[in-house]
């Protein structure tokens, strides 16, 4: 593939993660990884939950991504590294900065009060097997504010 189409092919594979968030959010942290996943729906005392390793696991995914990735010169797997990367870098920035507010930063523009909202709502709404808006860069509409 060649280099500019291997470019273009980063926002897309950036929108597509969104799907694949949302499917391990709904089939497998409120699934089978219910257990570290559940503190961070009930609340937790420290900075810390038991859901943060995940973070960590994703990042060890991408650094192996871009190992295999230059093996013999740099290859297609560099760029999903790529891709992978910068969704993680959206997650962190909007999930756990943003809307955790693990560091405070101005929550403005409707774009990220839409988002705000449908996390909101699944935080307050979402249990192990039932649970509303499981992703985490985008939202329906319905999440919009009235204003």
């Amino acid at each position: 593939m060649t280099l500019l189409l291997q470019l273009l092919l980063v926002p897309l594979v950036f929108c597509l993660m969104e799907g694949v968030a949302w499917f391990l959010h709904k089939y497998a942290m409120h699934g089978f990884v219910w257990v570290p996943h559940e503190d961070h729906h009930r609340g937790h005392k420290g900075w810390f939950e038991k859901n943060d390793p995940f973070t960590a696991f994703f990042s060890a995914l991408a650094i192996a991504l871009f190992y295999l990735g230059v093996q013999g010169g740099i290859n297609t797997l560099y760029y999903v590294a790529i891709r992978v990367t910068l969704y993680g870098v959206g997650y962190i920035l909007f999930h756990d900065i943003t809307f955790h507010r693990r560091i405070r930063v101005p929550r403005k523009g409707r774009y990220l009060k839409r988002i705000i909202r449908a996390h909101a709502a699944h935080h307050q709404k979402s249990t192990r097997y039932q649970g509303v808006s499981f992703g985490f860069l985008w939202a329906p509409r319905r999440y919009d504010a009235d204003e």
